[in-house]
């Protein structure tokens, strides 16, 4: 299992998703739901390859506050 993470594009009315250190493992939709689709086909596609070296691993999500 891995870790994705989703940004939404305003001006193209995208989302876009992407696992983090998982080099190749991205993708669109005009949903989540879609999004998470295409990343699941995407990962089963490069993991034809063999289980990745992930260049990084996710930690977590933080807000950050500016004063």
């Amino acid at each position: 299992m891995y870790k994705d993470l989703h940004s939404a594009l305003p001006q193209t009315k995208l989302f876009v998703g992407f696992v983090p250190g998982f080099p190749g493992a991205h993708s669109q939709g005009m949903t989540l739901d879609e999004v998470n689709h295409n990343l699941q086909e995407v990962i089963a596609m490069l993991l034809e390859d063999g289980e990745p070296d992930l260049e990084s691993e996710f930690v977590g999500v933080q807000n950050v506050a500016v004063a």
